[in-house]
Parts: structure tokens; sequence; C-alpha cells
């Protein structure tokens, strides 16, 4: 996956933890590899539970004003 982007990142998610990057920084969108440490971001990962199998709609412009998930602010740009 690249870089962050202007559209959200659908995916068919399992449960389980996941740590949405919030910086646009990471090499591996939506999730967190780290990247704000490196690059000294002062942005932490978001984590999410996801409690059961389901399509979700991850942000990919981080600034979602709903956290990890799409709320259409990339219309916006």
């Amino acid at each position: 996956m690249s870089p962050k982007q202007n559209a959200p990142y659908v995916i068919d998610e399992t449960p389980g933890r996941k740590a949405w990057c919030s910086c646009g920084e990471s090499a591996k969108q939506p999730y967190c590899d780290g990247s704000h440490k490196s690059k000294n971001t002062g942005k932490t990962p978001v984590i999410v539970e996801i409690t059961e199998a389901k399509k979700v709609a991850w942000c990919g412009c981080k600034r979602s004003k709903n956290g990890a998930f799409c709320d259409g602010s990339h219309s916006n740009l």
C-alpha cells in the first residue's frame, strides 16, 4: 500500500487489534509501521479493536473527525 491518499482504504477486516497510522508516513497504510518514531511526526497510532469480520473504510487522508474511520473529509480537499 502507498502513503496517505485522498480516499478511504476499504478493507475486509478480521477480528483483532489494529493500529491505524495517524501520521501518514507508514509504508503499510492504513496500518502503522512505526514510521512516526523514525520521522519524529509527534503522532502515535490509533489502536482499534475489530470485534467481528466486516468491511472497514479506514481514513486515508488523516483528517477524519471520526478517528481511524473515514467520514468523507477527503472530499473537501
